[in-house]
């Protein structure tokens, strides 16, 4: 799922389309789920991994068309692991229609959790996205791995546009597949309290430590130079945060005004995930000490500089 946060980075505006099987490279094949949109791109990227004895990669949303046409694509295949980078509608619900189909177990991200408690009269932001039924059979954390012939999916922990996400190293590949971590076509949206930008920031960090050549992310096409990509992505963000403060120096206390001023010529469809996007790093702020609320970070809380 997209930020509306896309002014300072370079993306790969092109789109792999949906409704068809295809290799990638090596050892990958993805088919893009028909749920294309302003957050979606052209829809949730499935991957497959190896051959003829497969691991499935976040098969997306509740669709049984689009399970129904995988299992067409992989005939005579067998599915041997279901794996699930996080638990939004767009990615894991789809894991329960395959494993219902196939017997294969359902691995990877726990259940789906919130950065935080509820603030008073908090409502969650992204309830709606968050897909509750998911239950693992195997819940995989750092390091854990799940492998078939010729092929190894390691977890890698990124919390933060989600708190239990998991990306997943392919060594065979030298790849990761990044969920919707890092994207090429835009950043990611980051919504308290399903998700927290310091966990998101610091997971960053993590990857940039990491030797992947290519990234395969939840929408749109590869992350072809990730450790440039990561860079810019981090310089990115501190560029919003900094924007963000600018604003509260200039008078500016309500999320809407902060918007208003710095997401100028935004798409309508996006002003709400904009919010949240300022939302989060005001939270991030308000807990570091650089800016204050009163009461606790929320949606529609009064901020000033610290």
């Amino acid at each position: 799922m997209a930020d509306a946060d896309e002014n300072s980075l370079t993306f790969d505006r092109s789109m792999p389309p949906a409704g068809r099987l295809e290799p990638v490279a090596p050892l990958i094949r993805r088919r893009v789920a028909p749920n294309g949109g302003p957050f979606t791109a052209s829809g949730t990227c499935t991957y497959v991994v190896g051959q003829d004895r497969v691991a499935v990669l976040d098969p997306g949303p509740d669709d049984p068309v689009h399970i129904e046409a995988l299992l067409q694509d992989l005939a005579g295949e067998r599915v041997e692991a279901i794996v699930v980078t996080h638990t939004h509608r767009d990615h894991s619900p789809g894991a329960r229609l395959l494993a219902a189909r196939t017997g294969a177990p359902i691995v990877g991200c726990g259940p789906h959790r919130a950065a935080r408690a509820l603030s008073e009269a908090e409502a969650p932001m992204l309830d709606a996205s968050a897909d509750r039924a998911h239950a693992p059979e195997r819940i995989m954390a750092e390091g854990d791995s799940v492998s078939g012939r010729g092929w190894t999916l390691v977890a890698v922990e990124t919390p933060g546009h989600t708190m239990n996400h998991l990306a997943f190293a392919l060594p065979e590949a030298q790849a990761l597949f990044s969920g919707d971590h890092v994207m090429a076509w835009s950043t990611t949206i980051v919504a308290p309290p399903d998700g927290a930008m310091r966990a998101y920031m610091d997971s960053l960090d993590k990857l940039r430590g990491r030797d992947e050549t290519v990234y395969w992310p939840g929408h749109g096409g590869p992350v072809c130079e990730p450790a440039r990509f990561l860079r810019g992505l981090a310089g990115h963000r501190r560029q919003r945060e900094a924007a963000i403060r600018a604003r509260l120096a200039a008078g500016d206390r309500r999320i809407a005004d902060i918007v208003a001023a710095i997401y100028q010529g935004l798409d309508p469809r996006l002003r709400g995930a904009a919010a949240l996007s300022v939302f989060a790093h005001l939270e991030d702020l308000v807990g570091r000490g650089r800016a204050t609320c009163d009461g606790a970070p929320r949606l529609d809380g009064t901020y000033a500089p610290a």
